[in-house]
C-alpha cells in the first residue's frame, strides 16, 4: 500500500507479514541498517509529540535514511503565512522518499495522501486516528504470546476523544470472537461510528463504568488519559479511571496492562514494577514497528 492513512486498510495477513518483519529487525538489527540508504524521510508534526516522534526518527536512522524534520510545525513552518497543507506536502514531497506527519485536523492524513507523490505515514490526525499507535498496540499483545482471536479487551477512559482508541478497536475487528469493553463515563462514552463498526465486523462491544464490571481474567487493560485539548465544551467534568495496585490486583496474572502514554493520574507509579504493566516496552516497541512499516511501504511503493 502506498499510503498509511486508516487501521481500516489491514487485514489479518498484512499484520502477520508486518509483525514478522518487526519480529526479524529485533533479533537481527545489523540486517537493516542499510535498507533505506539514500532515502530522505520527512517528520512533520503541527502538534506536540514525544514517543511517536523520536521513534520515527530513531526509526529512519537505524534503517540508514535521512530524516528531515519540523517539531512545532504549526508555528515553525509556512503555515503561519496561510499555507495550505496540500501546498506544503506537495513542496515536502518533492524533497522526500516518504512524510511523517501528525495534524490536528481529523482528515490531514487523507488530504495529504490526495496530493503526494511520495507515501504518507499517518502519525495521529486530530480526534480521528492514530494507526501507527494501534499497529505498536497489536504488536505488544502479539509480544505478549496472547492470541488476536478470541481476545477480551477493555478500553478505559476518553473514549470520545482518544484517537488510539478509536484506531486500536479497528484492529481488533480484524479477528474473530473479539470481545471490546468500553470503560468510561456517560460523555466520555465510545461514539455511535465506533460501536457501529464493530458490531458490522462482528465484534461484541460492551460499555460499562466500573472495573468491577470487567471479568477477572480479561485479556488486556487499554487505558488513556483525557484528551483535554480536544475539549470543545467547558462544561465536560472528565472522570479519571485509576489503576493501581489493588486495581490491578483484582484481575489474572495473565492479564497485561497497557497505556499509549503520556500518562497522567489514570496509571500510578505503584504498577510500573509489576510484570503484567506493560505501557514502557509497548513504547519501545514502538520503534520496530515503525522500522518495519517504513521499510516496507517505502521499498514496496
Amino acid at each position: 500500500m502506498k499510503h498509511i492513512i486508516s487501521c481500516e486498510q489491514f487485514d489479518a495477513d498484512w499484520l502477520e507479514r508486518l509483525f514478522n518483519l518487526a519480529d526479524d529487525m529485533m533479533e537481527h538489527p545489523e540486517n537493516y541498517t542499510q535498507s533505506l540508504r539514500h532515502k530522505v524521510i520527512a517528520t512533520m508534526f503541527f502538534e506536540p509529540s514525544t514517543r511517536t516522534r523520536l521513534s520515527f526518527e530513531a526509526a529512519i536512522m537505524r534503517l540508514g535514511a535521512r530524516n528531515i524534520s519540523t517539531e512545532n510545525a504549526r508555528e515553525a513552518s509556512s503555515a503561519t503565512k496561510g499555507e495550505t497543507l496540500e501546498d506544503t506536502i506537495r513542496v515536502v514531497a518533492g524533497y522526500t522518499d516518504g512524510i511523517v506527519m501528525r495534524h490536528f485536523d481529523k482528515d490531514a492524513a487523507l488530504r495529504a495522501a490526495q496530493v503526494s507523490s511520495v507515501p504518507i505515514f499517518n502519525a495521529g490526525s486530530g480526534s480521528g486516528a492514530h494507526p501507527t499507535q494501534a499497529l505498536l498496540d497489536m504488536y505488544t499483545i502479539h509480544k505478549c504470546n496472547k492470541s488476536f482471536n478470541h481476545l477480551s479487551v477493555a478500553v478505559v477512559g476518553d473514549l470520545l476523544f482518544g484517537r488510539t482508541v478509536h484506531s486500536l478497536i479497528k484492529l481488533l475487528a480484524v479477528y474473530d470472537h473479539v470481545i471490546i469493553y468500553g470503560l468510561s463515563s456517560r460523555h466520555f462514552a465510545l461514539p455511535k461510528e465506533y460501536v457501529d463498526y464493530l458490531k458490522i465486523h462482528n465484534a461484541t462491544y460492551i460499555p460499562c463504568e466500573s472495573f468491577d464490571e470487567l471479568p477477572e481474567n480479561i485479556d488486556v487493560i487499554y487505558n488513556t488519559r483525557t484528551q483535554l485539548e480536544r475539549f470543545t465544551e467547558s462544561d465536560l467534568a472528565p472522570k479519571e479511571f485509576i489503576v493501581n495496585k489493588k486495581v490491578l490486583n483484582r484481575f489474572s496474572d495473565e492479564t497485561i496492562l497497557l497505556h499509549p502514554l503520556p500518562r497522567n493520574a489514570e496509571i500510578s507509579p505503584d504498577v510500573d514494577d509489576d510484570p503484567r504493566a506493560m505501557y514502557f516496552k509497548q513504547a519501545h516497541y514502538g520503534m520496530w514497528v515503525r522500522m518495519a512499516l517504513l521499510h516496507d511501504t517505502i521499498l514496496n511503493q
